[in-house]
């Protein structure tokens, strides 16, 4: 019986040694695999860093380019405006000049108008005989009726009738 004893003693000191190298075993793993798992957790925290600190400068990047942006938009407002007010400047401008230059041709055409009411007939239908129909008509029209029939009178009866016809329009 102290044999059975020692034996299971024996052999449960044994089985307890072997048990012991395999807990040593584990707790090794263990050690080691929380290193790998604290350096992994360490790379994965400069990641975070590294994405927060592009994550603030593309922030603040984008920001500027807004401000430039904005900036600019006010300036093609304001030189839109400017074009805009040039624009109204220019039509007033046309506008004048057009006016005077009606009067112009008004008073270009009255003194015309004088000049042939002072020429003997003859002498105004062969004038008129070679210019253009349409100035010949603008002078024509610019005339008393009685100079014009002076006038249409003396001209060849083909010139007269055409002028004839484009005064009667």
């Amino acid at each position: 019986m102290k044999l059975l004893l020692l034996i299971a003693l024996f052999t449960t000191s044994l089985f307890s040694i072997q048990t012991s190298d395999r807990l040593f075993e584990c707790t090794e793993i263990f050690k080691e695999r929380k290193n790998e798992l604290l350096v992994e957790l360490e790379r994965i925290d400069e990641q975070k860093q590294a994405l927060s600190a592009l994550k603030v400068a593309t922030e603040e990047l984008l920001k500027q380019k807004e401000e430039k942006l904005s900036r600019q938009e006010e300036e093609v407002d304001t030189k839109l405006d400017k074009v805009r007010q040039k624009e109204g400047e220019i039509q007033e401008m046309l506008k004048r000049n057009e006016t005077a230059l009606k009067e112009l041709k008004s008073i270009k055409m009255s003194k015309i108008a004088q000049t042939f009411s002072k020429m003997k007939p003859a002498a105004a239908s062969a004038i008129l005989s070679d210019m253009k129909k349409e100035d010949a008509m603008a002078i024509l029209r610019s005339l008393k009726p009685k100079v014009v029939g002076k006038i249409l009178t003396k001209m060849d009866a083909k010139k007269a009738s055409e002028l004839t016809q484009l005064l009667s329009k």
